[in-house]
């Protein structure tokens, strides 16, 4: 992705979700770049109240992000700051560093930042790091389970975010779908209706193909052949 404007990436999600050949997402920087520093200021400072009302500034990337059905990977090198840092991360090169800059520039997140941060780190924490645009490093953050992997410095972060999508693009592509939406709902229900979609999206699990013949191969000891229906 570009390392000014997270928003052009919602125009790739829109294409991707469309295409039954992408199971999986793999998302990172060209080349050597650092991942992401978050919005391109230059357009920021030509920002007033009621324009970024009228447009929904930066809405239409958070909810690309927070409803695309699809898994994405996030492979981070160098830093993701800002916007950079509000896009899903699950894995990270050793040396990478995360901050919510924002507060420096007289604002604050505005794609998710926010709520997501305090949902995942606890209000105190997440305190601390708004307020203070203060940077954190992978390591640091996968303590807290934010980052779900970091890789050393000699590893190659890409290769290892394409195991892991790998990994899951093998399984079934609908399967995957509904474990995904039962999780979100996780971040925005109460339990018991969480409980409640859970179920629902599990009984509607019975009737896909690929529950048969997941449930066939793991009875004949054989690995199951997934059409993704």
């Amino acid at each position: 992705m570009g390392s000014h404007a997270p928003e052009l990436s919602t125009v790739m999600l829109s294409i991707r979700e469309a295409d039954t050949t992408v199971r999986t997402i793999v998302l990172t920087s060209v080349g050597l770049s650092p991942f992401c520093a978050g919005a391109d200021l230059n357009e920021l400072a030509k920002m007033a109240t009621a324009g970024s009302y009228r447009t929904g500034w930066l809405k239409d990337v958070e909810t690309s992000f927070s409803t695309f059905r699809k898994p994405i990977v996030a492979a981070v090198r160098g830093f993701a700051f800002a916007g950079g840092f509000e896009i899903a991360l699950m894995e990270s090169s050793a040396d990478a560093r995360f901050a919510f800059p924002e507060i420096k520039l007289g604002t604050i997140p505005g794609a998710g930042g926010t709520q997501r941060l305090t949902q995942a780190l606890g209000k105190h924490k997440a305190m601390e790091l708004i307020l203070t645009g203060t940077s954190m490093t992978a390591t640091e953050l996968e303590r807290y389970g934010i980052v779900n992997r970091v890789v050393s410095v000699e590893q190659d972060v890409v290769d290892e975010a394409l195991k892991m999508a790998e990994t899951v693009a093998a399984f079934s592509a609908p399967a995957i779908g509904l474990a995904k939406q039962a999780i979100r709902a996780a971040e925005a229900t109460a339990l018991n209706a969480g409980l409640e979609m859970e179920r629902a999206l599990y009984y509607s699990a019975f009737s896909l193909a690929d529950f048969g013949e997941g449930v066939a191969a793991f009875l004949q000891k054989r690995p199951a052949a997934f059409e993704h229906r």
